[in-house]
């Protein structure tokens, strides 16, 4: 999908053609879409498809008469039947009179921008409308590490009787996903550092201003990555200690519950052999079984009572 976007009067508005200080919004094109961008730009159609390859790398490239860069921008993909984030790139090609942005779906980075929802945003101020790009990608990634962090917290919050193997599961995905956000963001950040050398499109003063502003935000998302890490490692330790303490109460109730039987079944082992009884104690003794019995009692309540004591039980 292609379309055409020009702000004029402060409002942005579609157009049915491409005219000077336009936006050219591509949502997952088509190869003959691509080529027609290119035909009219006078661009590599590589350059214009580039963003649709998942493994492309976050860079920016000085070309003959136009100027190509990518980024990685947070985005959400289903995972065993589940909503997770994920890193998609996103190409931006700055011509003389027009911009590009190419991207595999409609991202909510730039659905800002077309909602008016963006002060002095000006298709035609190109290099501003590249910064306010940057920087909305960078409170985007600060909004999903909050809400990774909320879920985080609401597996946390389960640790104890209800714990379960499918939340060390999610945990890991979380601490997949923050990799992958790190990884991405630390992209971008040679990107944002090389744009602060970037001479080939006027720049107005509260533009560099911007672009500060957008390099101090993708370094906040880079700690606030870091931190969010730190604290899974945590939380996935700890959830692993209770499992394994679960697993011990258990191993030790029935070991405590081999001890106990096993005492009766010595006893009645022993009287179980088969030799005279005038050799077995208590074989002619009125009453003989019930004595027996009792003490095998007397023993098994004794030696809980010495656990208990040792602090065993």
């Amino acid at each position: 999908m292609v379309k055409f976007y020009r702000t004029d009067d402060k409002l942005i508005h579609e157009l049915d053609t491409l005219q000077g200080g336009t936006w050219i919004q591509m949502v997952n094109p088509s190869v003959a879409e691509g080529q027609m961008v290119a035909d009219d730009l006078n661009v590599d159609i590589e350059d214009v498809l580039a963003a649709l390859d998942e493994e492309e790398s976050s860079r920016i490239e000085l070309q003959d008469g136009y100027t190509l860069i990518l980024v990685d921008i947070p985005s959400i993909e289903t995972r065993h039947d589940k909503e997770s984030y994920t890193t998609i790139p996103l190409g931006i090609i700055l011509t003389d009179d027009e911009i590009v942005t190419v991207c595999t779906e409609d991202t909510p980075v730039l659905q800002v921008f077309l909602n008016n929802r963006v002060k002095e945003f000006s298709t035609k101020k190109k290099m501003r409308f590249v910064y306010q790009i940057l920087y909305r990608i960078s409170v985007l990634y600060q909004n999903d590490l909050r809400i990774i962090d909320k879920m985080r917290t609401e597996i946390e919050e389960r640790v104890g009787e209800d714990t379960e193997e499918d939340d060390l599961i999610a945990l890991h995905e979380l601490e997949s996903t923050l990799v992958y956000f790190a990884t991405s963001l630390r992209a971008n950040g040679v990107v944002l550092e090389r744009l602060t050398r970037y001479k080939r499109l006027e720049q107005y003063p509260e533009d560099k201003e911007l672009l500060g502003d957008v390099i101090v935000e993708n370094k906040q998302a880079i700690e606030m990555t870091g931190i969010y890490r730190d604290i899974i490692n945590g939380t996935r330790e700890l959830m692993s200690t209770v499992i394994d303490n679960r697993l011990n109460n258990v191993m030790k109730s029935l070991t405590i519950i081999t001890l106990i039987m096993a005492i009766p079944t010595v006893i009645s082992g022993i009287y179980g052999m088969n030799v005279s009884s005038k050799w077995v104690p208590l074989a002619t003794t009125a009453h003989g079984f019930m004595i027996i019995i009792g003490v095998m009692v007397v023993i098994c309540v004794l030696i809980l009572i010495l656990l208990k004591k040792k602090r065993i039980l």
